[in-house]
């Protein structure tokens, strides 16, 4: 996987692999991402979600 500098919400094809297919966040364990960007990431898939750019489910 390529580093990211800046985690963003518009870059949904990258925050699409750590959503499951019913729309949960994986873990940071799970990811292997420490828990500050761990963080990042979930208020990105947060912000991502409310602005319909992601699903909430997939369903």
């Amino acid at each position: 996987m390529e580093k990211i500098l800046e985690v963003d919400y518009k870059a949904t094809p990258i925050l699409r692999s750590f959503i499951t297919p019913r729309g949960k966040i994986l873990s940071g364990r799970t990811t292997g991402v420490c828990a500050k960007h761990q963080r990042q990431l979930t208020s990105a898939i947060k912000r991502a979600q409310n602005i319909a750019l992601l699903p909430f489910t997939e369903e």
